[in-house]
């Protein structure tokens, strides 16, 4: 790898966020935190009377979080609740609790439904009131860029993961945030055993499917593909 190419893959990585886990430690799934961002703030795009600030999503609890099933990604959050917080402006027509409470059931809602990340909390705060004339045409603040799409491996191994989770409904293609769209490895389990092989997968999905879904099914066909069986875990960095 050039040195103009790892300057861009860091700056790609970094601008992913975390890696925040889908569902629950048995789905082995994996959202970037740019996508969940992103899917997030178009929930709540069209809410009157508010307007997004600074949004970020993390474990709740550090002492909630449990081993996931799978190997998972590099720096990736471990499975457990996870907390949202974000500021917001609000204008000044509806009492601030009412629209706190409003801003409040929509983040959940997509997070879970959109998603399916599993929200215990989110933390709001109001930073400011609203002009309602002058911010009324303001665009909200975007997230990072989304990710480059992969090409399909053409041959091997690799080419039947990518065929097997091309075809999946709801993916909407292969990307490289990590460096490959598909990695195949082996790894030890700590017993006597022969080494399991593993697979990451990445992927991005349409807004018209559940993410965690979608990555479940992905786990299943890509497994399938392959004789052995492999393991497999999905990241998820683009849904809408």
């Amino acid at each position: 790898m050039t040195a103009d190419k790892w300057t861009r893959a860091v700056r790609e990585q970094l601008g992913m966020g975390r890696l925040l886990p889908l569902g629950e430690p048995r789905d082995g799934a994996w959202i970037t935190e740019d996508a969940a961002q992103a899917v997030l703030r178009g929930a709540v795009g069209g809410l009157p009377g508010v307007r997004l600030g600074v949004l970020r999503i993390a474990v709740a609890d550090p002492g909630r979080t449990y081993e996931p099933v799978v190997p998972a990604p590099p720096s990736a959050l471990p499975p457990g609740p996870l907390r949202v917080t974000a500021d917001f402006a609000a204008a000044a027509s509806e009492p601030l609790p009412a629209t706190a409470s409003r801003l409040r059931t929509a983040l959940a809602s997509a997070a879970a439904e959109r998603l399916g990340l599993v929200v215990a909390e989110v933390d709001l705060r109001v930073t400011a009131l609203l002009d309602e004339e002058k911010d009324a045409q303001r665009p909200e603040p975007e997230s990072g860029r989304p990710p480059r799409p992969a090409g399909a491996a053409r041959e091997g191994e690799e080419a039947r993961v990518s065929e097997a989770a091309l075809a999946v409904p709801g993916v909407a293609g292969l990307t490289d945030v990590l460096g490959r769209a598909v990695r195949l490895e082996e790894r030890q389990d700590g017993t006597a055993a022969l080494p399991r092989r593993h697979v990451r997968v990445e992927i991005a999905v349409r807004a018209d499917h559940r993410a965690l879904e979608v990555a479940r099914a992905v786990r299943s066909a890509v497994s399938e593909a392959l004789t052995d069986r492999p393991t497999v875990a999905v990241l998820v960095t683009a849904a809408d």
